[in-house]
């Protein structure tokens, strides 16, 4: 039995208010959560962050019984490196205050930037690690594609504070490749999981887990073998109205907590 914690991402609720998808997330049987999906009125660790505005967000996660662990961490890589080390450096410090233990970065897609954005990451998993902050990235196309590119982010950036979360179903929906296959390459360096389903290249990721091509049992299987052991985060979910969002991410939590008791 594979004993993960399994926590969610807010990007499900993304159409309502924060204070409305932290009650959903709730209901849905969570408690570590991740900020990753906008809400309307709410900066999270852009500069419009004041202390006192994530002093309050940190109150009101906590009033519901949650914990955030998780936030995104945004880079351009079309403006001076130094520019760029500064923003990623202030989201750092936004994401310090509130008690984050993770940031995750999406990759570039235009291969002119891949330079700039591995020295990106280098320098801010250096500026990150003495806060105890982790520096993620995960498979999203361009610099991060697949196995072979992700490997070669590693290497490029080269610093043991560089983490990273895989996420199966983006390696169909940005590849069209087999998961389980790609996962075996790069399974020693994962320490967390982005969790969602697709069907095809370019697919639907809104879904239900089982309802894609994703084969969940076979990709943990690679991940336990290789000494992972969490955490797992659901990113997405079907779902149209409030009350169906909740119920179909308490039914992803389930089908991951179902097959992680099977392993």
């Amino acid at each position: 039995m594979a004993d993960w914690q399994v926590g969610c991402f807010s990007r499900p609720w993304s159409q309502w208010g924060f204070d409305e998808a932290l009650d959903g997330m709730k209901a849905a049987g969570f408690r570590q959560i991740g900020l990753l999906g906008g809400h309307k009125g709410e900066p999270f660790l852009s500069p419009k962050a004041t202390p006192d505005y994530l002093d309050q967000l940190k109150q009101r996660i906590a009033a519901r019984g949650l914990e955030a662990t998780f936030g995104r961490l945004p880079t351009r890589h079309n403006i001076p490196l130094q520019d760029a080390i500064a923003s990623a450096r202030q989201h750092i410090d936004q994401a310090r205050r509130l008690g984050l233990t993770y940031l995750i970065t999406f990759a570039s897609d235009k291969p002119e930037e891949y330079e700039h954005y591995y020295r990106l990451m280098t320098e801010a998993a250096a500026y990150a690690a003495p806060h105890g902050i982790q520096i993620l990235f995960k498979p999203h196309g361009g610099c991060s594609a697949a196995a072979e590119e992700m490997l070669e982010c590693i290497r490029q950036v080269n610093h043991p504070n560089f983490h990273l979360w895989y996420d199966a179903g983006n390696i169909i929906h940005y590849t069209g490749k087999d998961p389980v296959e790609d996962v075996e390459r790069v399974a020693r360096y994962v320490t967390g999981f982005c969790a969602k389903d697709c069907a095809t290249k370019g697919g639907d990721v809104m879904i239900q887990f089982g309802d894609g091509k994703v084969d969940f049992a076979g990709v943990f299987r690679k991940l336990q073998a290789a000494g992972f052991n969490g955490p797992v985060m659901i990113e997405c979910c079907a779902g149209q109205t409030f009350e169906e969002v909740n119920a179909k991410a308490r039914e992803n939590r389930l089908f991951l907590e179902r097959l992680f008791a099977s392993l």
